[in-house]
């Protein structure tokens, strides 16, 4: 997975979003990587979708789906070895969806304690009944 072109330089970060969760923690392995030695950048896609989901999950109580990828930016490629941590954010209650951002920082095999952002992505969730119509979510 290339970075876009303007994402020459990264910023390199000693500590992580204060005013965000840690829901998901991974590293990928070798079968996750491409051609040319960099980490799929549809396993990027699939790791944050599953971490989008934590949150709405609390709020749904119940099934949900996602039903959209409002904005999706890969900053910075994905290594073999990195350590991934993704933060999400609740952006937005809706009467039956639920709008959530991720952003994923990456710490390099090489320079542990230093963090990187490599994709920063908003998703909306909607829950659904158990025939896949959008249903109320439940506000506490």
């Amino acid at each position: 997975m290339s970075a876009s072109p303007s994402a020459n330089v990264a910023a390199t970060l000693k500590s992580l979003p204060a005013d965000m969760e840690l829901v998901l923690k991974v590293i990928p392995m070798p079968a996750d990587c491409n051609a040319n030695g960099d980490i799929f950048g549809g396993w990027v896609m699939a790791q944050c979708d599953l971490a989008g989901s934590v949150i709405p999950a609390r709020h749904a109580k119940g099934r949900m789906a996602t039903v959209a990828v409002n904005e999706f930016i890969f900053k910075q490629p994905v290594r073999l070895g990195d350590i991934l941590s993704f933060y999400s954010k609740l952006v937005k209650i809706g009467r039956t969806s639920i709008t959530v951002t991720v952003e994923v920082f990456a710490e390099r095999f090489h320079s542990q304690g230093e963090y990187i952002k490599v994709t920063e992505a908003t998703f909306t969730y909607v829950a659904i009944d158990d025939n896949g119509r959008p249903r109320p979510v439940v506000q506490d």
